[in-house]
This record gives C-alpha cells, sequence and structure tokens, in this order.
C-alpha cells in the first residue's frame, strides 16, 4: 500500500514505519493518522510482518508533536474528538498482538512523546530529546500522555515533567524508565532491527500473550493474574507449545510456526 505521510519498509519480517513530514517535524495531522491506522490494519492481517519499528524521517525530529495548524477555531466537542481519535489510535498501538517498538531519532515531543509511550517499549538515539510541553500552549495532553508517563516513570516525576513542560535528553529518559536502551543516531535502527530479530525468534502466540497480559496491569476492567492463567492454559493447546517444549528437552533450536 502507498501512503503520503507514511514510509513503510518490510525486511525479514520487520516492518519499519518511517513517519515522513520532515519539513514539519514529522508533526502528527489527520492525514497522519488516518494512514497509521490502515498501516495498523496491515500489520494485524499480514502474516509477514512479524514486528515493527516506528521512526520518524530525517534527523531533527521522531515526531516534534501535532500539527497545531489543525487546532484552530475547534470548539470543545470538536477538540475532544481529535483528541479521542488519538488516543484510539495509539490504544491500537499499544494492544497490537505484535511487538511494535518506537526507535526515537530526536525531538519526541507532545503528541511524538505520545505516540513513543503508546509503543511496546523505545530504544533512543543520543541526540533523542523527550517532553510534554502542552501547558505552554495552554493545554494538557491529549493522546493519553497523561496516563502512559505515569505508569512509565512513576506519578512525582511525570507532575514534574507534565507541569513544567521540561525536555529530558535521551540518558534522563533512560535512568527514568521511559526508554530502555540509548544509541548512536548511526546505530539506532540496526540496533533495534536486532532486538526485534531476537523477539521475531519466539513463539508469536506467546508473544502476543506476553502483550496482553503485560497491558492487563494497567487496564482496571482486567484481572491481570486470571488473565496470565488463562493464557498460560491456552498455550498448552499449541503447536509451538508442544514444538517449545520439546526442542528444548531434545536440546536444539525450536523452529515455531504460529500455530
Amino acid at each position: 500500500m502507498n501512503y503520503q505521510t507514511l514510509l513503510t519498509i518490510l525486511e525479514n519480517g520487520i516492518l519499519t514505519v518511517v513517519i515522513n513530514r520532515a519539513d514539519k517535524l514529522n508533526a502528527l495531522n489527520k492525514e497522519v493518522f488516518t494512514e497509521l491506522n490502515q498501516v495498523l490494519d496491515e500489520i494485524e492481517k499480514s502474516p509477514a510482518v512479524k514486528s515493527v519499528i516506528i521512526t520518524g524521517a530525517g534527523s531533527k525530529a521522531f515526531v516534534a508533536g501535532a500539527d497545531i495548524t489543525e487546532f484552530g477555531g475547534l470548539n470543545k466537542q470538536e477538540a475532544m474528538a481529535l483528541a479521542k481519535r488519538g488516543q484510539d489510535t495509539f490504544a491500537r498501538i499499544e494492544n497490537s498482538s505484535k511487538p511494535i517498538v518506537a526507535a526515537v531519532n530526536g525531538f519526541a515531543l507532545g503528541g511524538g512523546c505520545e505516540l513513543a509511550m503508546s509503543c511496546h517499549f523505545r530504544i533512543a538515539a543520543e541526540n533523542a530529546k523527550f517532553g510534554q510541553p502542552e501547558v505552554n500552549l495552554g493545554l494538557i495532553p491529549g493522546y493519553g500522555g497523561t496516563q502512559r508517563l505515569v505508569q512509565l516513570v512513576g506519578k512525582g516525576r511525570a507532575m514534574e515533567l507534565l507541569l513544567s513542560a521540561r525536555m529530558i535528553d535521551a540518558n534522563e529518559a533512560k535512568q527514568s524508565g521511559l526508554v530502555n536502551e540509548v544509541t548512536t543516531p548511526d546505530s539506532l535502527l540496526e540496533h533495534t532491527r536486532k532486538i526485534l530479530e531476537t523477539i521475531n525468534s519466539k513463539a508469536p502466540l506467546a508473544i502476543a500473550a506476553c502483550i496482553r497480559a503485560a497491558n492487563a496491569v494497567f487496564d482496571e476492567s482486567r484481572d491481570g493474574y486470571a488473565l496470565e492463567t488463562e493464557e498460560f492454559g491456552n498455550a498448552f493447546n499449541t503447536e509451538d507449545m508442544k514444538e517449545g517444549t520439546t526442542a528444548f528437552l531434545e536440546k536444539r533450536k525450536a523452529v515455531f510456526t504460529g500455530r
């Protein structure tokens, strides 16, 4: 599928999705959200896609924020609909059955930070900057930022970042638990791919179940322990579980088929 605001490259089961608006520092607009939802459909449907990297075009920004030009003249209901659209899209990323990793290659501010936080984890280049600067505009984060930032770095640190609009660099983001690893800009995508190559070698049904169970920690409507018990039981009905345990006993590498 061809996109106007995204570039997609599929290689060895890893789909790299590039937000491709470098002249606008990859700001999120209506078209980006439309196409992100289209690519999320493709990710879930395509057996060729085992995992995903989301990154930004150019060297300056992952995503520098939402496209503020779309905010002009909105009333309360329209603004709430705008926020809901972003939240719904990012929830799809968070709940994807396939691992989606943010490779943060520059500014990840506002909606860009929210996009990165919706991914299953984050790898950052040394030049990455993170922040939620919405209070500078008389706004608050609208795409889930107030919730996920607290989940990832804790309430006290999240409050300080939200209320001060302070940007943090990649190293502070790692110390805070916002990102997993920091690499050089030149090695960012290669390093992220190596991590996903390792993940792609594991049982895909078990990977999807781990995602569901881990996400249940933050879902008040779900009993995470009960879900874990159910998913553990479900695994015993899969060919992958039989293959994995047999390969372990036979001291060979398992070959998983996703069945």
